[in-house]
């Protein structure tokens, strides 16, 4: 029903379009422009009717609601600049910033709200309640459940932080216009005056939510583990092709909307021809960009198959790294073994790869690995290299 509604002022919602994707957000955000004002107005006049300090906040709140659209609109916008010599993966972290500037306002907002409340618990000020006030209240709420809805709605359609945000923003108003109208209903049955406790009430969620916003639409901007779901779907297209035997280091970076960047090692068969596994290569590279929008980036990595020695020893080598994963309790994996046979002793080269809160030390694990190693055979010698894993081990 909420895309349906959005479908009047954007057409073709479902394209899958940046395009489209920019005038959905922007449809949006003036629409929680117009909504909120409107609801500001209402509960304003309420507010000062009854001289009700926490229907007052509440209406600040929806006024600063529609500052924050505004803020969400102009975030749309600039997104859409194309790259330039100073921002060469374009303007698409905008739309980022602008969530984190709907967090900030959201929590001085609720630390406004305290301040007045607790001013008025010291001054004693009481309120007066009408039912047409209690009737419009109920009408505010249902209202804003449609707004968080809608939001929400056409925040996952479109992938828009800022606008998910937003939902949440407008579900805090719900569960804060409710307080303020169990206060009213309270008062108006019992004669008893607990405006300014519900404001502190309500402020205090309201901080709560900005400072779980300003979280989540920071991290974002600082950037994240991508998400399991686009790991596992690029680990998997690339591992359809022919000739491609395995991947690892695996890092993508996020621009913002349609603005992906990835780089990923591809192992190869040592004895295919190299000019084939280049141009193998390439078309990878080539279909990413083509089909799912992302720059991808490819090393290829050269793997000897037929070589017995080396197959046993990989396999070894990888029997030893379970065994100190269980141990340990940490996810070990490897990658590029490669072994420089000898006569007086056989190099054993690879890439050792953990997580970021891997709490053992790195050069204790290093030495574990060539002790166990050295049990196979005593001239056998280790040249490992960690690595830190950018995605979660067990997406792909």
């Amino acid at each position: 029903m909420n895309l349906r509604f959005l479908s009047l002022f954007v057409k073709n919602i479902n394209d899958g379009s940046e395009l489209t994707r920019q005038k959905c957000g922007k449809a949006a955000s003036i629409i929680g422009i117009v909504s909120n004002v409107i609801l500001f107005i209402i509960k304003l006049m309420i507010g000062l009717a009854a001289s009700s300090i926490s229907i007052i906040a509440d209406a600040v709140n929806n006024i600063t609601d529609a500052g924050s659209a505004v803020i969400t609109l102009i975030g749309f916008k600039l997104s859409e600049k194309p790259a330039d010599d100073e921002h060469p993966y374009g303007h698409a972290r905008i739309e980022y910033l602008s969530g984190f500037i709907v967090s900030l306002i959201i929590a001085v907002l609720g630390v406004q709200f305290l301040k007045d409340s607790v001013i008025t618990i010291i001054d004693g000020t009481r309120s007066v309640y009408s039912i047409s006030s209690i009737v419009i209240l109920i009408i505010a709420i249902l209202i804003k459940l449609w707004q968080a809805s809608f939001y929400k709605t056409v925040g996952k359609h479109i992938a828009s932080g800022s606008l998910i945000a937003t939902a949440a923003d407008s579900r805090n108003d719900v569960i804060s216009t409710l307080a303020v109208l169990a206060g009213a209903v309270i008062s108006k049955i019992f004669d008893i005056n607990i405006d300014g406790y519900l404001g502190v009430a309500i402020a205090a969620f309201i901080i709560y939510s900005g400072i779980k916003l300003i979280i989540e639409t920071a991290d974002p901007i600082l950037g994240v583990a991508p998400d399991d779901t686009l790991v596992c779907e690029i680990g998997e297209k690339i591992l359809s092709y022919d000739g491609i035997l395995g991947i690892h280091d695996l890092i993508i970076h996020n621009y913002g909307s349609g603005r992906c960047f990835a780089s990923v090692h591809c192992e190869v068969a040592a004895s295919e021809d190299i000019l084939k596994s280049h141009d193998l290569i390439d078309n990878i590279e080539f279909d990413f960009l083509r089909q799912k929008n992302i720059q991808l980036v490819i090393h290829m990595d050269p793997v000897v198959t037929d070589n017995d020695a080396v197959t046993a020893l990989k396999m070894a080598t990888g029997d030893i790294l379970t065994r100190l994963s269980a141990q340990l309790g940490e996810p070990i994996s490897m990658h590029d073994f490669r072994v420089v046979f000898g006569q007086t002793h056989t190099n054993i080269i690879f890439d050792v790869v953990i997580n970021h809160s891997f709490k053992s030390d790195t050069r204790t694990l290093c030495d574990m690995i060539e002790t166990e190693v050295k049990k196979i055979d005593p001239s056998y010698n280790t040249v490992i290299c960690v690595d830190r894993n950018y995605i979660s081990t067990s997406a792909i």
